[in-house]
């Protein structure tokens, strides 16, 4: 256990957390039971599940290959009430999702009204601060307080609707392939081209599914 201890990052703006991006942030997403978070208070509910992921009972620091799907289902006596997904592509970095949010600004104004306010309301909710950097993925009223580490916390309400924004954004998805190439793409780095953007976002859209299919919050977290 004390070979893994991290020093964690205090994030708290789209600015930070970009320059924190380009110095290596790393991001890891939880999907966690909310009875069992709200046996403890707000304050101590990611912690709670930090404790559990860090459990060696899990088996989720074996030197294991992680599932295709990007999901990996921890053993141990917590592990019915949690759950990882790694990002395919990424290398655990923040640095796509952050790129995510950057390309979006590039494209947004030449997306027609109703397509832009739905992106917007999924990528706010997610991984972007808005044009004002102000950001309204930190849940405090399910978690408490923004804390060391904690780069994303929604509660199972704000996973229902953030999925069912989804729902409705993913059939229009392709409708951006023009615009991003025409406004965003570049030759190399991250989030370079739509195929990028895309996968990227499905894969959150996965994450939302999952925990508003179990009624389960989303954390993000730095280690």
């Amino acid at each position: 256990m004390a070979a893994r201890l991290r020093v964690l990052a205090k994030v708290r703006s789209f600015s930070a957390r970009g320059t924190l991006a380009a110095m290596g942030l790393d991001i890891t997403v939880l999907i966690a039971n909310r009875s069992w978070l709200e046996q403890v208070p707000p304050q101590k509910r990611v912690e709670r599940l930090r404790d559990a992921w860090y459990d060696d009972e899990t088996g989720l620091w074996d030197e294991t290959p992680r599932p295709e799907d990007g999901w990996a289902w921890p053993q141990g006596p917590d592990g019915a009430f949690f759950a990882a997904y790694e990002f395919r592509h990424t290398l655990g970095s923040f640095k796509p999702h952050f790129w995510a949010g950057h390309r979006w600004e590039r494209v947004r104004d030449h997306v027609d009204l109703p397509l832009r306010t739905e992106l917007d309301t999924f990528l706010l909710g997610l991984i972007w601060d808005g044009l004002d950097g102000e950001p309204e993925h930190l849940g405090a009223d399910f978690f408490g307080e923004a804390s060391y580490g904690v780069l994303l916390a929604l509660s199972p309400e704000n996973v229902r609707e953030l999925a069912a924004t989804w729902d409705r954004v993913l059939p229009h998805l392709h409708r951006l392939q023009g615009p991003f190439a025409e406004h965003a793409a570049v030759s190399d780095g991250w989030i370079s081209d739509f195929d990028a953007f895309a996968d990227l976002l499905t894969q959150w859209g996965d994450v939302l599914t999952e925990a508003a299919r179990r009624a389960w919050c989303v954390v993000g977290v730095s280690e």
